[in-house]
């Protein structure tokens, strides 16, 4: 039987994870297809239809300047991958129907910081909706939920031990 525990860290290697601040090595598997290699999550591309909104959003949360390409994209590197934001009527262009901007409510994007609590005081003046304040959950970590513009949900968290 898994625990609950147990389950949490496999969400979060399964869950679209932006940044956590853990660098995944490649791992190799003899059953997975092609080179022997798993597939490793480095990308996640938030779809909106206001990228200048999301940006700002996100340079402020994240303390990083976005690099961009254009009016349409942007991104924000980190050790576990990259966190883009692109837009909704590019995205159309390229595989019409296949985005919903704004409309998640199945996926967290979960960055890993040093102190939950600092970072909630931090974020008073930017963050408009939370969804939970600082508080730690049964797997360990302490956490604060939050949306951003477009409704996606962000954790900050720490994990236990820290």
């Amino acid at each position: 039987m898994m625990t609950t525990r147990r389950m949490r860290s496999l969400a979060i290697g399964m869950i679209v994870v932006a940044a956590t601040g853990w660098a995944a090595s490649p791992q190799t598997d003899s059953n997975s297809a092609g080179n022997g290699q798993r597939p490793t999550l480095v990308n996640t591309c938030v779809i909106t239809t206001n990228v200048k909104r999301l940006v700002d959003f996100y340079e402020a949360i994240l303390q990083l300047k976005a690099r961009t390409s254009g009016e349409d994209y942007a991104e924000f590197p980190s050790d576990a991958g990259v966190l883009a934001i692109f837009s909704a009527a590019a995205q159309e262009k390229y595989i019409p129907g296949s985005t919903d901007a704004a409309n998640n409510k199945s996926v967290i994007l979960e960055f890993r910081v040093g102190d939950v609590d600092q970072e909630y005081k931090r974020l008073q003046s930017i963050v408009k909706i939370w969804v939970k304040p600082p508080s730690t959950q049964p797997w360990g970590t302490r956490s604060i939920y939050f949306r951003d513009p477009d409704g996606n949900l962000v954790d900050f968290f720490t994990p236990a031990g820290r």
